[in-house]
């Protein structure tokens, strides 16, 4: 049966197999390594041969988890049931949220839904009972959400068919949003393949004051990067202004990440998700986190020397940001609130604002 939890023997298993495989990574490159590759390289199908060239070669890659939306887990299902598998080679889930339309309420939309997508639902739920997939019925919530508190763990690698897998990179996991036909592939027990990622690591110092949230440190790696910056690239975060962020302020950060066009984003283990997971009912994942720690961040002399190790530096402090509107027209055209006044005077914007939606999906938490 499908669990509804990520199982300890699951995480104490990845632990393993990434320090297994790291120490043939430390043999080969012979110095020390971002939090991005040993997350990275730790769930290798072969670390002795694989090709490590950054922003050429592609990794060959054993994901511990999937989890796909309800839109895109049709064909991803049909395309995997051609494998001829009995079950899942990973665990795998299937989340019905994204087919609901909210439109009168939450009773009325989700009888809507029900009656509308009835086919859809009973082929995603009969298939996920064959195949020991797990099932979250419409109603249960927004997928990446139910990932963070129930399937994401520091150190562990997910794929998933929806933009917002990356969120779970706000509890140290190297999450990435992707297409149908590599979900299929890596339920059919075959490898999941990316281009090898340069890292971009940003160094926070500082905390965020005032009315300043996470979503503000995405936007001003927009202001600096565009929403191309991040393309074939990890974002790992790093410096003590990391832990004065939660573990859902990071997921935040983690999130917007796809903003930037980036692999995935990745924060360290530290206190705040050990809280988290044990607010979440999950107190053996953070034991075992604490246990292998020294895998889940970056060696020390990373962080002492930031250029010699990552492809880009960008430093961040917290207290000095302050928040930041994105828009209009695209994500990257990122303005400090107090200069809106003046631009939009300068660019003839409107400057009369009758109704006003702050926040989304991806910032919710």
């Amino acid at each position: 049966m499908a669990e509804r939890t990520t199982p300890l023997s699951l995480v104490e298993n990845t632990y393993k197999k990434t320090r297994s495989n790291l120490e043939i990574i430390r043999k080969r490159l012979g110095r020390p390594l971002t939090l991005s590759e040993k997350t990275f390289y730790g769930h290798l199908i072969d670390p002795e041969n694989q090709d490590l060239t950054r922003g050429e070669s592609f990794l060959l890659l054993q994901p511990d988890r999937v989890a796909m939306q309800d839109a895109t887990a049709q064909m991803a299902i049909l395309q995997f049931m051609l494998s001829g598998r009995t079950e899942s080679a990973v665990p795998a889930t299937v989340h019905c949220d994204h087919l609901i339309r909210a439109y009168s309420g939450n009773d009325a939309d989700l009888n809507r839904a029900n009656e509308e997508n009835k086919e859809v639902y009973d082929f995603l739920a009969s298939a996920s009972s064959r195949y020991n997939i797990g099932f979250w019925e419409p109603g249960a919530g927004i997928i990446h959400q139910i990932v963070l508190e129930n399937y994401a763990f520091p150190g562990g690698m997910m794929i998933g068919t929806d933009s917002h897998t990356p969120n779970a990179g706000g509890l140290g996991m190297a999450a990435s949003g992707v297409g149908g036909a590599d979900a299929s592939d890596v339920m059919a027990g075959l490898p999941w393949e990316v281009k090898t990622p340069e890292i971009l690591g940003v160094k926070l110092t500082g905390k965020l004051q005032g009315w300043t949230s996470p979503k503000d440190v995405i936007f001003k790696l927009l202001e600096k990067l565009t929403v191309k910056g991040g393309t074939n690239r990890v974002v790992e975060y790093f410096g003590e202004g990391c832990e004065s962020i939660s573990c859902t302020g990071k997921a935040t950060i983690t999130n917007m990440g796809a903003e930037l066009g980036a692999t995935c984003s990745i924060f360290p283990y530290d206190s705040r998700m050990a809280a988290y997971l044990k607010a979440t009912e999950r107190s053996s994942l953070a034991a075992a986190a604490d246990e292998n720690r020294d895998i889940l961040c970056a060696d020390a002399e990373v962080a002492a020397h930031p250029a010699d190790y990552y492809d880009m530096v960008i430093e961040i402090n917290l207290s000095e940001l302050e928040p930041q509107i994105s828009g209009p027209h695209s994500p990257d055209a990122v303005n400090p609130v107090s200069a809106m006044k003046d631009k939009a005077r300068e660019l003839d914007w409107p400057t009369e604002l009758t109704a006003a939606q702050i926040g989304s999906s991806t910032n919710s938490s």
